[in-house]
């Protein structure tokens, strides 16, 4: 059984990655997480049973820990996705994010250097390339010009992650998403955020005008892109993954509003009023929007969900879903005995 390390495989986008490759009983997937706040158990109870499973709570910053783990296992893979990735806390505490982005990534690195698998995977995103125009896509030679503490430790980490392929010849990939959103999403995120107020009829907050621009990506459809590029992505290449889905951030309030006022029965436009605009942020992009011709070209991955499709489905999870969400809002989440 191909053996396969998924880092942050308890959070949001990783959740789903982990349960991606579970379901293909030819992977054994070692779900190694720290369990931070955005680790959240309660994600992969689905999985209980499942004996091409297995969860491992560490830290990619432990480099003995790291150098233990892939003596012991020696994986065929790596998929990198645990990172700290709030933009706001990254401004609050920029140290935690290089320690864990950067320096957590190197010790990575330096693990499958000594025990070489097939291929190192590392998961990045859009941000790293700062902020667009009115016009024009990030393509993979977009030039990197990050904005925001979170952006800087993502760029610093894919930077060490070519280095090593060039340096030590070590086969690895990149890929570079645009904003994802779905079930499972932490509560602290704009999307989930937005369908919380509406609910509750509380304030909605945007930030500034309103009109930041961000590209959509399912994270269902995220995670089949990830699973396509490990297994017929060309080592050394970088993949930009879009949902082709441009929305500014008022424009798609108002369609979490018509939508979640509509799921509830509320009459439409009713919770319009809720809008809130509130104190910009310190270095927002203006825009991201991701260029995904390669992929789609080279591996014949495109996105399944429009994004009218993708959003309703994650109203409806959130709606149907509210002791998940009271269980991160009152903590006890972190006390679920569920890892695998």
């Amino acid at each position: 059984m191909t053996k396969v390390l998924i880092t942050g495989g308890a959070g949001f986008i990783g959740s789903h990655v982990v349960k991606l490759f579970v379901a293909d009983k030819s992977y054994h997937v070692f779900n190694l997480d720290k369990l931070t706040y955005a680790g959240n158990p309660i994600n992969l109870t689905s999985l209980a049973g499942e004996e091409n499973y297995s969860f491992i709570h560490g830290d990619i910053t432990d480099d003995a820990f790291i150098k233990k783990l892939f003596a012991t296992h020696q994986f065929d893979y790596v998929i990198h996705l645990a990172a700290e990735s709030h933009v706001d806390r990254s401004i609050e505490d920029p140290f935690v994010f290089a320690r864990t982005n950067i320096m957590g990534t190197l010790n990575l690195l330096q693990g499958f250097k000594e025990k070489p698998g097939r291929l190192f995977y590392h998961i990045s995103t859009d941000e790293v390339y700062g902020s667009l125009g009115e016009t024009g896509l990030f393509t993979e030679t977009s030039p990197y010009q990050p904005n925001s503490p979170y952006s800087a430790s993502k760029a610093s980490s894919d930077h060490f992650v070519r280095a090593y392929s060039e340096t030590y010849k070590l086969p690895v990939v990149i890929s570079n998403c645009s904003n994802n959103y779905g079930p499972n999403q932490f509560p602290e995120k704009f999307i989930p955020v937005c369908i919380d107020a509406i609910k509750n009829q509380a304030p909605i907050p945007i930030y500034g005008d309103g009109n930041y621009t961000r590209d959509w990506l399912y994270v269902e459809d995220h995670a089949h892109a990830i699973k396509t590029i490990l297994e017929q992505g060309k080592a050394g290449e970088t993949f930009n993954i879009g949902g082709l889905n441009e929305w500014k951030n008022i424009d798609l309030v108002k369609v979490l509003i018509r939508e979640t006022d509509k799921a509830l029965g509320r009459p439409e436009g009713a919770s319009l009023p809720l809008i809130t605009f509130v104190k910009d942020r310190p270095g927002h992009d203006k825009r991201y929007a991701i260029d995904n011709t390669k992929i789609k070209r080279e591996l014949k991955w495109e996105p399944k969900h429009s994004f009218e499709e993708g959003i309703v489905k994650t109203i409806q999870w959130y709606l149907s879903n509210q002791a998940w969400i009271d269980a991160i809002k009152d903590g006890s989440y972190r006390n679920s005995i569920f890892k695998g």
